[in-house]
């Protein structure tokens, strides 16, 4: 199933080149509105999803450095061992954006996020394409865990 690195490979090009259009284009927590329910807001994330421990002095980034690692490796192994195209899919988008989100924290030692969502005063935390793959790969990884999605022959 490495045939589908290409995949993550998309996923870190596209990321990569979103923030670094939010950089050149946008300033920091100045919103642009694009539609009634979302702006782009460009955001120094040092924590994880959430915004989870972005006020600790500065461990956390060697923290989620380590813990990417660790997560890309787990990946790529399942990969190897997986015969199911959905899991593989799942997988390797997890893996684009864990690397697209690893490169932000070795390059500036935060995340970049853009994409702000709202509803009246509400906002959902700010995220980028690395964040929306993981949600897809993660979703996907829910679906072949309760079997949706699978074939009876495992290919998915």
């Amino acid at each position: 199933m490495f045939g589908w690195l290409w995949l993550a490979v998309a996923v870190l090009l596209l990321d990569q080149a979103t923030k670094q259009l939010a950089l050149a284009h946008l300033t920091l927590h100045e919103p642009v509105v694009i539609l009634p329910v979302l702006n782009l807001t460009l955001v120094y994330n040092k924590g994880a999803a959430f915004g989870f421990l972005s006020s600790a002095s500065g461990w956390q980034n060697v923290f989620f450095i380590v813990v990417a690692l660790i997560a890309c490796g787990v990946i790529l192994t399942l990969l190897r061992q997986t015969r199911d195209r959905l899991l593989a899919v799942a997988l390797v988008l997890v893996l684009g954006g864990a690397i697209g989100n690893l490169v932000d924290r070795l390059i500036y030692g935060y995340v970049i996020d853009f994409v702000d969502v709202y509803y009246q005063n509400w906002h959902w935390p700010a995220f980028n394409v690395a964040d929306s793959a993981i949600t897809v790969g993660a979703i996907l990884i829910a679906f072949d865990a309760i079997g949706i999605g699978r074939s009876s022959q495992g290919t998915g």
